[in-house]
């Protein structure tokens, strides 16, 4: 993992602030876009060799995340 990218991620989200509400069978995360560009970068960073030098990649059940995991979205700051 490169660690200047990913202070550099932490660093921008530590300027904007980001909501996380968890219901019973939903998770949502509520962020400016710029925010949610930073928390993509550390997630990718984080992914490592997993995701193959890609520029995304998707959760999967039972590899990222439990198989019964809760569905998470995405909101923008209006």
């Amino acid at each position: 993992m490169n660690y200047d990218l990913a202070i550099m991620a932490l660093e921008g989200l530590a300027q904007s602030p980001v909501d996380v509400k968890s219901g019973r069978d939903e998770i949502t995360i509520e962020a400016e876009a710029a925010t949610f560009r930073h928390l993509a970068r550390l997630c990718l960073l984080l992914g490592g060799d997993s995701v193959g030098g890609a520029d995304g990649f998707d959760l999967q059940p039972g590899v990222h995340v439990a198989k019964n995991a809760p569905m998470v979205k995405l909101r923008l700051k209006s």
